[in-house]
C-alpha cells in the first residue's frame, strides 16, 4: 500500500509538551498559578501544612506534623514528596495525633485532601 517514506500528519506543537512536575512539601503554605489551555487558570501546591482530612466522617483542617510513607516511589519517600497515596501524620484540631491517606493531586488541584486510616 505504502511506498517510499510515509511522512507524518504534522509536525509536534507546543501544547503537546507537558509542564515539570510540582512536588508537594511540607512547608509555610505556597500556590503557584500555571496557565492552561483553554485560557483557564490551575493552581499547583508547591508546599503546605495543613490538610482537608475526613475523621470520623467529619472533615476537618488539620495541622501536618510528619510524613510517614509514599508507595509511588523510594526516592518521593525519601525526599518527603506528598503525592495522591503518600501517607502524612497529622494534629487534629483536638489535639489527636492521627494517620491519614493523601486523596487528591495536590500538584494538579490546589489543595491537600485526606482520609484518617
Amino acid at each position: 500500500m505504502y511506498h517510499g517514506k510515509i511522512n507524518k500528519a504534522r509536525k509536534k506543537k507546543k501544547f503537546h509538551e507537558g509542564g515539570f512536575p510540582v512536588e508537594t512539601r511540607i512547608d509555610k503554605g505556597k500556590k503557584k498559578k500555571v496557565k492552561s489551555k483553554g485560557g483557564g487558570l490551575k493552581l499547583k501546591l508547591v508546599s503546605t501544612e495543613h490538610a482537608n482530612i475526613v475523621v470520623d466522617g467529619k472533615p476537618q483542617k488539620c495541622r501536618i506534623t510528619g510524613f510517614v510513607e509514599n508507595p509511588v516511589s523510594q526516592d518521593y519517600s525519601r525526599r518527603h514528596i506528598i503525592t495522591k497515596g503518600a501517607v502524612i501524620k497529622a494534629e487534629t484540631p483536638d489535639k489527636r495525633e492521627i494517620k491519614a491517606r493523601v486523596t487528591s493531586r495536590p500538584g494538579q488541584s490546589g489543595l491537600l485532601n485526606a482520609v484518617s486510616l
